[in-house]
């Protein structure tokens, strides 16, 4: 076990995306994406280190790996794939067969900017994937793998290789990896505070006490 998995993972995945989203923006960070959400919605929440991926558009120059067999073998059990292929929908860039290796590897799930296909067989050996989309179309002669495990742009915010990422059914987060004990720290203050904010009003108190109380418009502050 490593020491992401004994110090980190425990206290992440007791928090959600919208914790550590009010966490990054109350730090200044730049961390939540937009529209890539689980595939299906009994896709597990997934968070673990990068391992990322960066695609381009085939042509001359050919690929000598099919893409994302480099990722899986670099990857780390409870690591995560995360693939740029830039919100592209018309084309698969993940499927079934790399699903399957990926989850033989004990990698935590697969993000992507950008669709997948093979739905099914990621559901059957229930293996997270997060993506903007399905699609059929295969990525052969279309896409290709550019490079692995270097700096990518996903739903808008930068990941580097070792970056944190969290993902749930409202979306992702990325957590920049030298910020990761900061963010943690402000994420779990306000967990704490919604959870008790939560307790008081299912007590019977009203909204408008409980926003008094707490300052919930200037809780990020």
């Amino acid at each position: 076990m490593t020491e992401f998995d004994e110090k980190y993972r425990p206290r992440l995945e007791k928090l959600s995306t919208s914790n550590v989203a009010d966490a990054l923006d109350a730090l200044g960070l730049k961390g939540a994406t937009y529209g890539i959400r689980p595939i299906w919605p009994t896709m597990k929440k997934v968070c673990g280190r990068a391992v990322t991926v960066k695609m381009t558009a085939a042509g001359l120059t050919k690929s000598r790996y099919h893409l994302g067999v480099r990722a899986i073998d670099a990857a780390q059990p409870g690591d995560v794939i995360v693939i740029d292929n830039g919100g592209r929908l018309d084309t698969s860039c993940w499927g079934g067969i790399l699903a399957n290796g990926a989850k033989m590897k004990g990698i935590s799930g697969t993000l992507i900017d950008g669709a997948c296909r093979d739905v099914d067989d990621c559901v059957d050996i229930d293996y997270p994937v997060y993506a903007r989309g399905s699609v059929v179309a295969t990525a052969r002669g279309r896409i290709m793998e550019e490079a692995t495990n270097v700096m990518i742009q996903f739903g808008g915010v930068q990941v580097r290789p070792g970056d944190i990422l969290i993902a749930d059914k409202s979306g992702i987060a990325v957590i920049p990896q030298e910020k990761l004990d900061e963010v943690l720290i402000k994420a779990e203050e306000l967990y704490q505070k919604e959870e008790n904010m939560i307790a008081e009003i299912r007590a019977g108190k009203s909204m408008m006490e409980v926003d008094q109380k707490y300052g919930y418009e200037k809780m990020l502050k």
